[in-house]
């Protein structure tokens, strides 16, 4: 899923090209943003094959038009009162916080939807794949073991969680962070991370002796590494994870709670549908807990760092995957079931909001009615 990072998303193919048994795939880069740049960067790929799909509704394409900000739109933050003055449109739906669409918000959970129904409804190349999609995003990076680790997890839950429906490569959990020396350690260890940053760049400030390494947990990375079986959570397996066609499948039975869902973001939209199946249970995530999927952006879409250095990020997670390599490629892992915390199991009632007009939920109905056409073939 790429918009406009070409400093990660030339990272990120790197990784990949450096990823064993790559061949073996078919990379997808759906886009929300056409730039020649990025294009041609994607075009240069020669490690396996390749296809570039366009989400056709972008901003890009529609500046003064739904699906992006028509002029005659309400503004975000008109009362309901006003907003019927002015006439605006959609100035009787207001989302739940009584605030009006913006575009560049609803964009993300309409390319995402697009970009699966895309893959598993449309593109004639994957018709008939039964196997794993790999979600990944412009600002991620692979480990050289992430298709192994894949195909490892998916043996496992086979055998020991056949209801587990989702696969995940990545985590949020504190696997790795940052952190300094010495008696520091502990204090910053319970922090989250841009507390991290904040309290790192005070001390820096200070003129304070410092080291920044990554921290490599015990136990995550060993020759037998540890899964957790959990319910799936949007804002813990969002990243990196991967499902196929049955589970898409049951999305699709339930693709009204995904479209008509109070909140802008795409992985909340799917916990919501996973927290209401009928006569069945949230979906459950098989998790590689020593991660092969990192997130590198520190600036971004929900991140507005000062210091957006890409290079700082990505090498200490090279030096991690380095200090890492000799637990590459475990032929076994070890699975631990879990509940899952309060966070886990905390029933979603009200969404994040920016999702209350009518088009963005009819646009994202619409978008599960294009399938494939069969050609019209003439013969003369």
């Amino acid at each position: 899923m790429v918009h406009t990072r070409l400093t990660y998303l030339r990272h990120l193919i790197v990784s990949l090209a450096q990823a064993r048994d790559i061949d073996r795939t078919l990379l997808v880069f759906s886009h929300d943003y056409f730039d020649e740049e990025i294009n041609n960067l994607v075009r240069t790929i020669d490690f396996t094959k390749v296809m570039q799909i366009f989400y056709p509704y972008s901003i890009q394409t529609h500046p003064n038009e739904f699906p992006g900000m028509d002029p005659n739109d309400c503004p975000r933050d008109a009362k309901k009162e006003q907003a019927l003055k002015l006439q605006c449109n959609n100035a009787l739906h207001p989302d739940l916080h009584g605030h009006y669409r913006e575009a560049k918000y609803a964009q993300t959970k309409h390319h995402w939807w697009w970009k699966a129904n895309r893959i598993f409804n449309q593109l004639a190349c994957t018709n008939g794949h039964t196997g794993m999609v790999l979600f990944l995003e412009e600002d991620h990076y692979v480990a050289e073991d992430f298709i192994h680790m894949l195909n490892l997890l998916k043996l496992t839950a086979d055998k020991s969680c056949p209801n587990c429906e989702i696969l995940s490569l990545g985590t949020y959990l504190k696997t790795y962070q940052y952190h300094v020396n010495g008696d520091k350690r502990k204090k910053h260890q319970s922090l989250n991370y841009v507390q991290q940053v904040r309290a790192a760049s005070e001390q820096r400030r200070k003129n304070e002796p410092q080291s920044w390494n990554f921290q490599l947990y015990p136990n995550l990375y060993t020759h037998t590494q540890k899964v957790e079986i959990t319910p799936w959570h949007s804002s813990m397996h969002n990243m990196g994870f991967a499902f196929n066609r049955t589970v898409w499948n049951n999305i699709m039975e339930l693709k009204e709670k995904f479209c008509d869902y109070d909140d802008y973001n795409w992985d909340y939209s799917l916990l919501y549908l996973s927290q209401n199946r009928p006569q069945r249970e949230k979906f459950k995530v098989i998790v590689c807990k020593g991660p092969r999927v990192f997130h590198i952006g520190e600036c971004g879409f929900h991140h507005k760092k000062s210091d957006c250095n890409a290079s700082t990020v990505i090498s200490k997670v090279q030096k991690l995957l380095q200090n890492a390599k000799a637990y590459m490629y475990p032929s076994r892992v070890t699975a631990t079931v879990t509940s899952g915390g309060a966070k886990h199991n905390k029933k979603l009632v009200k969404g994040n909001g920016g999702w209350g007009d009518l088009r963005d939920r009819e646009l994202c109905s619409n978008m599960t009615l294009i399938g494939r056409q069969p050609r019209m073939m003439y013969y003369y």
